[in-house]
């Protein structure tokens, strides 16, 4: 059979290829977008400051989200019922309210609880903290990102988990593995192949997530933009440099995380790429 596009397939190309000749043209000639202005502030120490704490806060906050969220998705997976009451309540609550209540709350703890405290429940106090000096905008940013994103995580986890074959358990029990390292050395690696997709754009939506924390005065990259425009009323520009920084770090991660899926799916049915038509 023949290969050669139809002509609505060269139609629908020429006129994508007429809106994005439009829209570039739009992007280079509208002089509201200030270019230079752009190129001025690209590289502004405030802004790579900015994006260097949108940086560490997604690295942050996924981290602990994943460690958070592989317990999570363990415990609903368990025959320990009190587990798996604790790991739904979890994710019903931090899935079913918005990100920035959370954040919010986070950071006024300390009109709920003044002081933080350890000890023994119901006996003696161990040591004690000023929820103001604990809780910074930076502790509460990294608590509300990891605490949320563990309850989406989670339940990627789980079905990653779950798509792992029980014979593969079954194989490291009788090698003699001990849970604990049959889950990290058989079952997590395999388990990745199902989770990294996902979970990469969660990270990304993550990094995306950061600009939040500019309403708890976090100075990450959307909040050093604002206080420079708020200065000099070039906000259009300035909001454009933000753009340009988002869309750069966004497409490194693109690049790792499909680096990591071609790194897990190794040895496995599927990974050798795109099937190609016979002429």
């Amino acid at each position: 059979a023949s290969l050669r596009p139809r002509w609505g397939r060269r139609a629908a190309l020429a006129v994508l290829l007429l809106c994005a000749a439009q829209l570039l043209w739009f992007m280079l000639t509208n002089p509201r977008l200030e270019w230079a202005v752009v190129a001025e502030y690209l590289t502004a120490a405030n802004v790579l400051k900015g994006l260097g704490v949108s940086v560490l806060l997604t690295a942050i906050g996924m981290l602990l989200g994943t460690l958070i969220d592989t317990a999570l998705a363990l415990l609903k997976l368990s025959d320990f019922r009190a587990g798996r009451a604790f790991a739904g309540f979890y994710t019903w609550v931090f899935r079913g309210t918005p990100l920035l209540i959370q954040l919010l709350a986070w950071y006024n703890l300390a009109y709920l609880l003044p002081e933080v405290s350890v000890g023994i429940p119901f006996g003696p106090t161990l040591a004690t903290w000023d929820t103001n000096e604990l809780i910074t905008p930076f502790v509460a940013a990294v608590l509300g990102l990891a605490l949320n994103e563990a309850a989406y995580m989670a339940e990627i986890m789980r079905a990653g988990i779950l798509s792992v074959d029980s014979g593969q358990r079954d194989a490291a029990r009788a090698l003699g593995f001990t849970p604990l390292r049959a889950f990290w050395r058989i079952v997590f690696p395999q388990a990745m192949r199902v989770v990294l997709p996902p979970a990469g754009s969660q990270v990304i939506g993550m990094l995306k997530g950061t600009s939040l924390v500019s309403v708890i005065a976090m100075t990450d990259l959307l909040f050093s933009v604002q206080t420079i425009y708020n200065r000099n009323f070039k906000v259009v520009p300035l909001l454009l440099v933000a753009v340009v920084w988002y869309l750069a770090v966004f497409s490194l991660l693109s690049l790792l995380q499909a680096r990591l899926e071609r790194h897990f799916s190794r040895g496995h049915a599927g990974s050798a790429g795109p099937i190609k038509a016979k002429p």
